[in-house]
């Protein structure tokens, strides 16, 4: 009995060690290295977050790393994965044109590489391309310029000042010209005046979507054009954008009842923006939920490994210069006080207590 009883508890043991084995092989399928720009927009550690999640619930683990806005910083934390060994490199690049020489060298190690949000140029070295639909982004931030206007009565002029994001961020011109596709129209037949007259993108883009930088300059537009003219309109391509523009229209009397504030703009739904649309004072911004980005590219990345077909919707728009970047889309939602429950909310992306 003693020789059976030993018999089964080896067995046993064997079995749970062989379980175990198993579970740990399945949960570790490798390293993946995240390179994102900074930490000073919640959004980006969000998407952090939100990405070594979905990588690890499929098996992987991860080395995330932030940048601080420096792109030396950034090359060299890509090139130090590299040399660790990682199975594949998700990332958001500060300036895409500075990758060339490290991805050259993904590309002779067999490392896939997908850029992540920003669009990596001027190399052929970029596997995939995951981010949201930035021409949409700026379309929606157009089109709830004009409800706005239209809501009010639709008055003439409707004065507007217009901030744009990064020059060196792909989609900065994106948004942009998304943008421009709505509120072109409107400026060109006099129902919307830009009374700065900075209009064209080198003229109102904000280096490093800096918050500062935006409010350094409403406060100029609004000293030299605004004495005794309402500002209606701000279109800010993010929620960083509208902070500063929003401290400075504060800064001068905007958003008391005499004088209410303008319609203002975002994009990222970051708390403090969200927090202000209820409050009033942002008028709207765009949600990107970067959940559904995050596991978008955790398919991707695990997709590429594997050799299963990778997902993308996407296969002529994204030129980075070198090439057509396969890509995937995310469909970007607009929020504003009348939905903010449902789609930030209810859906789990805050919790009600966060946005008290």
């Amino acid at each position: 009995m003693n020789i059976i009883k030993n018999v089964a508890v080896a067995v046993a043991a064997s079995i749970a060690l062989s379980a175990v084995s198993l579970s740990a092989y399945a949960q570790d399928k490798g390293v993946i290295g995240i390179s994102l720009p900074d930490k000073t927009e919640s959004r980006w550690i969000t998407d952090g977050k939100s990405m070594v999640d979905a990588l690890k619930a499929k098996g992987y683990s991860a080395d995330l790393q932030y940048a601080n806005y420096d792109v030396p910083t950034q090359v060299n934390q890509v090139e130090n994965m590299l040399a660790k060994g990682v199975k594949a490199l998700v990332i958001a690049p500060i300036d895409g044109k500075t990758f060339s020489d490290a991805l050259a060298l993904a590309q002779q190690k067999g490392i896939k590489v997908i850029s992540y949000d920003r669009l990596i140029s001027q190399t052929k070295n970029v596997d995939y391309y995951a981010t949201f639909d930035n021409y949409g982004v700026g379309v929606l931030q157009g089109q709830s310029i004009v409800a706005a206007w239209q809501k009010a009565g639709s008055k003439t002029p409707f004065n507007v000042e217009v901030f744009g994001g990064s020059s060196d961020d792909n989609n900065a011109h994106m948004v942009y010209a998304g943008g421009m596709s709505v509120l072109k129209p409107y400026i060109d037949n006099g129902k919307f005046v830009i009374r700065s007259k900075q209009v064209a993108f080198e003229k109102v883009a904000t280096r490093n979507w800096d918050g500062a930088t935006a409010q350094s300059r409403m406060d100029n537009l609004l000293s030299a054009f605004y004495g005794n003219n309402r500002l209606d309109a701000v279109w800010t391509p993010n929620d960083a954008i509208a902070i500063g523009v929003i401290s400075s229209l504060k800064g001068v009397g905007y958003g008391s009842a005499q004088q209410p504030m303008p319609v203002v703009t975002g994009q990222d739904a970051d708390l403090q923006n969200v927090k202000g649309i209820i409050r009033g004072d942002q008028t709207t911004t765009v949600f990107k939920d970067t959940r559904k980005l995050a596991g978008i590219t955790a398919d991707i990345v695990d997709d590429a490994l594997t050799g299963k077909p990778v997902p993308v919707n996407d296969t002529k728009s994204y030129n980075n210069g070198a090439k057509i970047v396969p890509t995937y889309l995310v469909k970007p939602i607009l929020v504003d006080k009348d939905n903010w429950q449902p789609e930030l909310v209810t859906s789990g992306y805050y919790t009600q207590a966060q946005l008290k």
